[in-house]
């Protein structure tokens, strides 16, 4: 298994996770984009984080979106570089308003923007356009990810109820 640190691939060892999963070391890792599905349980079971960036291939497993959903592991999807990078032809064929409209954690996000060249506010237009989103599915979407950030509870809450309070 690999992890992205800084842009630079890491070969993660057991130690590595095991050191992180003892110290409660929260984790993200980049799975299921273009590496499919086996590459998202892989990793899921062996490094346990609390967030996957993309995962997008994982509907094609209904017992990985339910274990996705029962573990409450943060999907951070960034559907325009998906669309980019040819994982989907348009962003209507995008898993994001599936998993959103399934109960699973989804954030939006704009990925690498130096790659990427979208903006949030172009990623929030294009998902009402595409999907009909509205300011009720941006504020979970948010609050999603508010939620499964790595920040103390208190930094958490505090956060939280600005985002209510706009």
């Amino acid at each position: 298994m690999q992890l992205t640190v800084t842009g630079r691939h890491v070969n993660v060892t057991e130690p590595m996770k095991q050191y992180a999963r003892d110290k409660g070391i929260p984790c993200t890792a980049h799975a299921g984009e273009s590496r499919g599905l086996d590459n998202v349980w892989d990793t899921v079971r062996h490094f346990a984080p609390s967030r996957l960036g993309h995962g997008v291939c994982s509907i094609q497993d209904s017992a990985l979106l339910e274990y996705l959903r029962q573990h409450q592991i943060h999907l951070e999807m960034c559907p325009s570089c998906n669309v980019q990078t040819d994982i989907y032809d348009t962003l209507a064929d995008h898993p994001i308003d599936y998993y959103y409209r399934a109960g699973l954690s989804v954030g939006v996000n704009t990925d690498a923007r130096t790659l990427v060249n979208v903006t949030l506010s172009q990623e929030y237009a294009k998902l009402h356009e595409t999907f009909g989103w509205d300011t009720k599915d941006f504020y979970q979407c948010n609050r999603n990810a508010l939620k499964a950030a790595f920040v103390p509870d208190n930094v958490r809450n505090k956060l939280l109820a600005q985002l209510a309070d706009g």
